[in-house]
């Protein structure tokens, strides 16, 4: 689509990391020297809990000082530019509150004055806009407090969408919500991806596969990959194994291979592992999926960790 393609090198939007680190009261490192680059499109940030996503995307949010290193936005400074970088920026954490007692609409428009738009028709088309976004047009006398977790959650993309940012942060948006919610904010974020940098942070690979142009895997602070998601599937191609077994083979093989799932089958249990190959008469290969590879990428991790601390 020309209008598309138009759109994104309008945008051009840059994202430099250079050796950022945030050390909390105590000591705790939560990111460890991250380095990378990044723009348009849809990035998915992937990691355990613990891994510094959160506190990464507040960094980038101008809402924390990191410790050391550098991170630009547009070659604004997160540090120093803060007031700059707020004009293009739109945020939603994992955990938001709304104003009890208030309407959708008058939620929005009472955000929007906050976001210093002073004119009450600005507000009123900046609101429709957002609505419209959403798809909430038809909830927009709703009561906040009357709403389901995924309806919420897409109250507050619109929120963030207030100031028609280039750059949107969203921290964990499916995390609680149930399957037919998960996919209608996976398809909005696919929507909204097209004419503006998203970063998104999850723990639910299936979300990355449905809205990601690139990941970011992060593993105890420390950046393991950044790519596109194929080509992470793609490293771990010939490398995925399917056996049907008996119940009782389970922990031997755990103990030899990398798991990625254990599914019921027509004549009993089926593993799902990962190897270059596979001492067992019923191993198949297969075709691997995103989260073979996700869990292929963090096993590795926990190898070497486990590696340095022993030696």
């Amino acid at each position: 689509m020309p209008g598309c393609a138009q759109a994104r090198e309008e945008l051009a939007l840059r994202i430099e990391i250079d050796g950022l680190t945030k050390t909390y009261e105590g000591g705790v490192r939560a990111l460890k020297s991250l380095t990378m680059e990044f723009g348009d499109g849809v990035f998915a940030l992937l990691g355990p809990n613990g891994s510094g996503k959160t506190t990464f995307m507040r960094i980038l949010a101008t809402l924390l000082e990191p410790t050391g290193g550098t991170a630009r936005v547009n070659g604004l400074d997160v540090r120093h530019d803060r007031a700059a970088i707020r004009r293009f920026l739109g945020y939603l954490p994992q955990e938001f509150g709304f104003y009890p007692g208030l309407t959708i609409a008058e939620q929005l428009d009472y955000l929007a004055l906050l976001s210093d738009i002073r004119d009450a028709a600005e507000r009123r088309a900046t609101v429709a806009r957002v609505l419209e976004q959403v798809n909430m047009q038809e909830f927009r006398e709703r009561h906040v407090d009357k709403l389901s977790g995924g309806m919420k959650q897409r109250v507050g993309i619109a929120a963030a969408l207030l100031v028609s940012p280039q750059l949107l942060i969203i921290d964990e948006p499916t995390a609680g919500l149930d399957p037919e919610e998960r996919i209608r904010i996976r398809s909005l974020l696919a929507e909204l991806g097209h004419d503006r940098v998203i970063i998104v942070s999850t723990h639910i690979v299936a979300d990355v596969e449905a809205t990601a142009d690139q990941l970011v895997i992060l593993w105890q602070g420390e950046l393991l990959l950044q790519g596109t998601v194929e080509g992470l599937i793609d490293s771990t191609r010939g490398k995925v194994w399917s056996i049907d077994v008996e119940i009782d083979e389970i922990p031997r093989l755990k103990a030899a291979y990398t798991f990625t799932g254990v599914f019921r089958a027509a004549q009993g249990v089926a593993v799902r592992l990962l190897a270059d190959h596979v001492d067992h008469p019923r191993a198949v290969p297969v075709e691997p999926t995103l989260e073979d590879a996700y869990i292929g990428t963090i096993e590795a991790a926990r190898a070497r960790a486990g590696a340095d601390s022993a030696a």
